[in-house]
């Protein structure tokens, strides 16, 4: 209940100060279903234009029935960036395939960053086949850019009001889905001595130990550790010229391991420390089921909390498929999903279902706290995530990349 407390209030604060004007929602009617044969290529959008987006449920509007016949006529859903072991992902899928069975789900590059998700919505503009992804999860300094370039479209779920003002675009091009803070998984194997902050990582102690769950030229998990490092030294979340300047000083160290940190590269002992969100971390740890042993840490300073925002491409070839998708993680099932292990995610309408009853206490005593954790401004965000990708190379210089 300590847990329960405490995060409670954190959450009511943070979206209150990000507070936003929200625009009143209008019903809709799902997509006419796009015809079963592959369009000719004149009916593609052109590169320039986005097809002209519906307008937005919310309220409980949408008529589900009719949104499902018309995804199955679409068939498909295509995902991209998803990894089955983050936020539970996996039994999202599940659930999804389960609740609404005739859709084909085809699942994109699962270990892809959000710069990712945004250059393939770009490159697939006239593509309607399976490259072209319907839906993005992505940092949430993405979701401004994304909606100012044309590439998604406005779509309010039927729980739309329960979404925090601050954490949604008030016309429904992106809303928040959920979050956690930063933390260490340790494979104490590997490693000994825990790290307690991120100072400690610095020690020659943990030569060649140290991996970033992404590349911070293009992921927003990775930006917001350099910006979380920017934090802890002295920096600030809009400004993390001292978390590149921290990074440098470990690349010069030789302490970070130029590889895209995952749950396979800490056991195997060639990432023994992966920085990454806690959920990341605790379901990791719950994986392994001792082999190897880990340690999720939460830093002591620098403590940065993350929300991630969901959005519908504007080019998305099975908009129905994407509308059913964005009900089903928004429904109270899809949320619980989301928190519970090996989920371990605080689900962005967790204050309107514990006020609904609608959460066990239990589910949320198994989440490290985050009290004390900085929640940044989309503002700031944006910001920092400039500084960090223009910056990266010629500070640290080093290049992060996928495992083979």
């Amino acid at each position: 209940m300590k847990a329960l407390a405490r995060v409670i209030p954190v959450v009511a604060m943070i979206f209150v100060a990000f507070a936003l004007l929200a625009c009143a929602p209008a019903a809709v009617q799902p997509t006419a279903a796009p015809p079963t044969a592959a369009p000719a290529a004149t009916s593609a959008p052109a590169a320039t234009e986005a097809p002209a987006a519906t307008s937005a449920p919310s309220g409980g509007a949408t008529d589900l029935a009719a949104l499902y016949e018309a995804a199955k006529a679409e068939g498909t859903l295509t995902t991209i960036a998803l990894p089955h072991d983050w936020c539970n992902y996996g039994g999202i899928f599940e659930g999804f395939k389960k609740k609404y069975p005739g859709i084909t789900v085809n699942e994109l590059n699962p270990d892809a960053g959000s710069g990712d998700e945004i250059e393939a919505i770009k490159a697939n503009k006239d593509n309607k086949g399976p490259q072209a992804p319907d839906v993005i999860d992505v940092g949430f300094a993405f979701g401004d850019s994304a909606k100012a370039d044309g590439l998604i479209q406005p779509y309010k779920v039927a729980t739309w009001d329960d979404i925090p003002e601050g954490a949604k675009d008030p016309d429904g091009y992106w809303y928040g889905d959920y979050y956690g803070v930063m933390g260490f998984m340790v494979n104490t194997d590997v490693v000994k001595d825990l790290p307690e902050d991120w100072a400690d990582l610095l020690k020659p102690e943990y030569k060649s130990q140290i991996g970033m769950s992404g590349d911070p030229r293009t992921s927003a998990q990775a930006i917001q550790t350099v910006q979380a490092a920017a934090l802890a030294n002295g920096g600030t979340v809009a400004d993390p010229t001292k978390g590149l300047d921290y990074f440098a000083e470990m690349q010069k160290a030789g302490n970070l391991v130029p590889l895209i940190a995952n749950n396979a590269s800490v056991a195997k002992g060639e990432t023994p420390i992966r920085i990454t969100w806690d959920y990341n971390a605790l379901a990791g740890r719950d994986s392994m089921q001792g082999n190897p042993a880990v340690e999720v840490v939460v830093p002591k300073s620098g403590k940065i909390a993350g929300v991630y925002v969901q959005a519908i491409s504007a080019y998305a070839p099975h908009p129905n498929a994407a509308k059913l998708w964005m009900e089903y993680l928004y429904s109270d099932e899809g949320q619980l999903i989301w928190l519970s292990p090996p989920g371990y995610c605080h689900p962005i309408r967790q204050d309107a279902m514990l006020a609904a009853g609608k959460i066990p206490a239990d589910l949320l005593a198994k989440l490290p706290s985050t009290e004390g954790a900085v929640f940044p401004s989309n503002a700031d965000l944006i910001a920092g995530k400039e500084i960090v990708v223009t910056g990266w190379d010629s500070a640290v210089g080093a290049d992060i990349k996928a495992g083979q």
